[in-house]
């Protein structure tokens, strides 16, 4: 990032402290960073600190006397190649999503055309709240990308998603947008569980919440790539720039999947597909009666390995949620399905995998391996995107 200009925006929450440690890893990249903070984070750190790590005079006022005719929004929004708001509060995410233009920051957003990084950080109950969620999707339906947030613990006491993403994750968001490494490339991700109809009340299902495969595929629009998301049932955003297409059973996966794979460079299996779906649904509820029920099971298609043998194919990368033997079970799903790449992550503990904000990675490949390590889904989603575009531009 030597030379990027970074704008970094503080909004008043506590994890503005963090911000601090952000402007110095930017620096460490070869950014250039300068800072404006809101009347809100004048509570928390003072000007001096900032000024202190970034080398630049700290912008706090809308009315500047000192700048280019008292313009200072218009000066640092041409100046800027990428503004970053870290912390973003919920307050000024709703500012944001609606257009309002009361105070530096705000103002800069509005007359910037430099891409924007949102880190969200509040209480968790503020981030699951209805009203934060419907802005977040206004903001990445505009082309804002968000970055977190992660949970765990909160300095309210409370524990949930809220928590600003680390300083060093957010630089690794910055860094992959720069280069564009996937530029006019298609990659086609699945995500999400699938649902086998018993009847029409009840299905056969799992426990993934599309969480991991919904940041690949935002991280890998992130780095220019055009992305085709199936999407299994989960209730999530979509993720700027990508077209998405709902399925329900692995049928409906498997057909959408290799339509898509045909002209894919890359293509990602992220979702939990059932490996069984029941031979015979009822068309009608099924009546409790007997103390047992037996219900006959097929098999369905293995979509990453039917992709992984197209015939000048795209570069296939699968995924491996295990409970146990983690390398040994991935490395053989790896030679098995002759896969290019297989990441391989523990699932059924807390904390991690299934129906959890963070996850850790083993990606494995013909010859090597690397531990991509413990973090949040999307810091590695886009240290996965990352590894994918070193291994597909040496293939």
């Amino acid at each position: 990032m030597t030379g990027k200009r970074i704008l970094l925006g503080v909004t008043g929450g506590i994890a503005a402290y963090k911000a601090a440690d952000l402007v110095r890893r930017l620096r460490e990249t070869g950014a250039d960073v300068r800072v404006v903070m809101t009347h809100g984070a004048l509570a928390f750190v003072t000007p001096l600190t900032f000024q202190a790590v970034s080398g630049n005079p700290v912008h706090t006022t809308l009315l500047d006397e000192a700048a280019e005719a008292g313009m200072g929004h218009i000066e640092l929004a041409r100046w800027a190649d990428r503004v970053v708001i870290a912390p973003a509060t919920a307050g000024f995410i709703a500012k944001l999503a609606h257009g309002l233009a009361d105070d530096l920051l705000s103002t800069v957003c509005l007359a910037t055309t430099a891409p924007l990084l949102v880190a969200p950080a509040m209480n968790q109950q503020m981030w699951l709240n209805a009203a934060t969620q419907a802005n977040c999707a206004l903001l990445q339906e505009r082309g804002i990308r968000l970055a977190g947030p992660a949970s765990g613990s909160q300095a309210c006491g409370e524990t949930g998603p809220g928590r600003m993403m680390e300083p060093s994750e957010l630089v690794a968001a910055l860094s992959i947008d720069v280069p564009g490494v996937l530029a006019g490339k298609h990659v086609v991700v699945t995500a999400g569980p699938t649902y086998e109809d018993i009847d029409p009340v009840r299905f056969i299902g799992n426990r993934s919440s599309g969480k991991m495969g919904f940041a690949v595929a935002g991280a890998a629009a992130d780095a220019g790539a055009r992305v085709s998301l199936v999407s299994g049932p989960a209730p999530l955003n979509t993720p700027a720039g990508v077209d998405r297409t709902d399925v329900r059973g692995a049928s409906e996966m498997h057909d959408a999947a290799l339509r898509l794979a045909a002209s894919a460079d890359v293509f990602i299996s992220v979702a939990a597909v059932a490996d069984y779906t029941p031979e015979h649904p009822s068309k009608q509820k099924i009546k409790k009666g007997s103390p047992k029920q037996t219900i006959e099971l097929v098999g369905t298609p293995d979509i990453v390995a039917e992709v992984a043998a197209l015939k000048n194919g795209p570069f296939t990368v699968g995924f491996a949620a295990e409970t146990e033997k983690l390398r040994e079970h991935a490395l053989e799903k790896l030679s098995r399905k002759r896969l290019d790449m297989i990441a391989a992550n523990r699932v059924g503990q807390d904390g991690s995998g299934f129906e959890s904000e963070n996850n850790e990675i083993l990606i494995l490949f013909p010859g090597g391996e690397k531990h991509l390590g413990k973090g949040s889904k999307q810091q590695l989603a886009q240290f996965l995107i990352e590894e994918i575009s070193t291994r597909l531009n040496g293939k």
